[in-house]
């Protein structure tokens, strides 16, 4: 579980790759600090297990789901990637809930400087959009935002000077991909939805507002 909070930027230092799969080195300081074998870190908003490290790397394996589901199979040597530890119970929550699971790619489509900011549009699939949601939370490329905008197309964020500064967001060209979790509160709720729909007599299936309040949701 990780909070969206990025620790530090690392560079990918060498790649080994198979024939679905890959394992990656990275050179990181800060989430080294305590590490041991099979730690989770977050790398660009996918959660990765620590097979190797030492006093200025640390490798991890990527499996194929991984490669298909992520951005991560368009990395080369120097690439810049976000990393976070694993969330401690005595930290505060800062970002948002982050599980590094990713839904799905986005596109970059277009950067705007808004005095202190910069506003970035992403293209999503209509399966993502549907769990984004104006003034809620997303992840990108393990970064915790909040979505500023979002039509039936695309989404957008603004982000601050430090986060300009502490995150490889802006690394990104037009054009490039990046990792998407969305908000897992969405989610939950429309799987209970439906599981609750697929129960009911058939000439009772429906959502509609007295579904929502009889049932808790509103």
């Amino acid at each position: 579980m990780f909070t969206g909070l990025v620790e530090e930027i690392g560079t990918l230092e060498r790649i080994i790759k198979g024939s679905k799969s890959a394992k990656i080195t990275i050179k990181a300081h800060t989430v080294l600090e305590n590490l041991k074998i099979g730690d989770s870190i977050s790398t660009n908003g996918v959660c990765l297990t620590v097979v190797d490290f030492s006093k200025d790397h640390f490798t991890v394996d990527v499996m194929a789901e991984t490669i298909r589901r992520s951005n991560l199979k368009n990395l080369s040597i120097g690439s810049k990637v976000n990393l976070e530890r694993a969330l401690q119970l005595n930290s505060r929550l800062g970002g948002h809930i982050v599980s590094g699971h990713i839904d799905g790619i986005g596109v970059i489509k277009d950067y705007k400087n808004e005095d202190n900011a910069v506003w970035i549009t992403i293209e999503a699939s209509p399966e993502l959009l549907k769990y984004i949601v104006e003034k809620g939370s997303i992840a990108i490329d393990g970064v915790s935002l909040t979505v500023a905008y979002v039509d039936d197309k695309a989404f957008k964020v603004s982000i601050i000077p430090h986060t300009k500064d502490a995150t490889s967001l802006l690394e990104n060209k037009i054009g490039d991909e990046v990792n998407l979790e969305c908000d897992v509160v969405g989610k939950y709720i429309e799987k209970f939805l439906i599981l609750k729909e697929d129960n009911l007599p058939s000439q009772s299936k429906g959502i509609d507002l007295d579904f929502l309040a009889s049932n808790g949701f509103m």
